[in-house]
């Protein structure tokens, strides 16, 4: 009985969500086939924010900086980071080694623009997590400083918010900064990252 009440409940609502969708749809002209092919294909296509990207590709040195806590000097170490670009110059990947903490550090990123969307998305994994840390932001005229927002959950519940600005200072130079608030609380520098190309 329960079961039925359940279904006949979830059935209701399905179809006044329906109804209040079906009313807030704007009655236009279909787009027709071939007309939406082409959409697809010109969003499909890369522009000038993935050309920016795959002039990073190559190989790099890092120097970080790491804050543990506000007011206290940065730990510092030195890593490298490999670029290539993927799927025909539409994404840009990295595979980062440093230190991190004092321990060895590895860690994967796709870093994105999407033309559907108008926005810069990056996905990151690395050896300290089993999860996929996502950020997403817009970048500056030129499209040389990104800066990007996410958030993660923390053990023991709540979550941190983070801001990351990544400035493209030229194709040999980079520089990543990483800044956090746990729990709503005022926002710190935690990461410096200085990239410099392999001569």
């Amino acid at each position: 009985m329960r079961v039925i009440s359940l279904a006949i409940t979830a059935l209701c609502v399905l179809l006044t969500v329906s109804t209040a969708l079906a009313k807030d749809k704007k009655p236009g002209k279909q787009m027709d086939q071939q007309a939406m092919m082409e959409l697809w294909k010109q969003l499909g296509t890369p522009g000038e924010p993935h050309k920016l990207f795959a002039g990073l590709a190559g190989s790099w040195t890092t120097t970080t900086k790491e804050w543990m806590e506000p007011g206290k000097s940065p730990t510092e170490s030195t890593g490298t980071a490999e670029m290539k670009m993927l799927l025909d110059g539409r994404f840009l990947y990295q595979e980062y080694n440093a230190q991190m903490m004092g321990q060895p550090f590895s860690g994967v990123g796709i870093d994105a623009y999407d033309n559907l969307r108008k926005k810069y998305v990056t996905a990151w994994m690395d050896t300290m997590g089993t999860g996929i840390f996502m950020m997403e932001g817009t970048a500056s005229a030129d499209g040389k400083t990104i800066t990007l927002k996410g958030q993660h959950g923390e053990p023991g519940g709540g979550h941190m918010t983070h801001r990351a600005v990544w400035k493209i200072i030229d194709n040999n130079t980079q520089q990543f900064d990483m800044y956090g608030a746990h729990h709503g609380a005022k926002e710190t520098k935690m990461l410096e990252i200085t990239y410099s190309r392999k001569q």
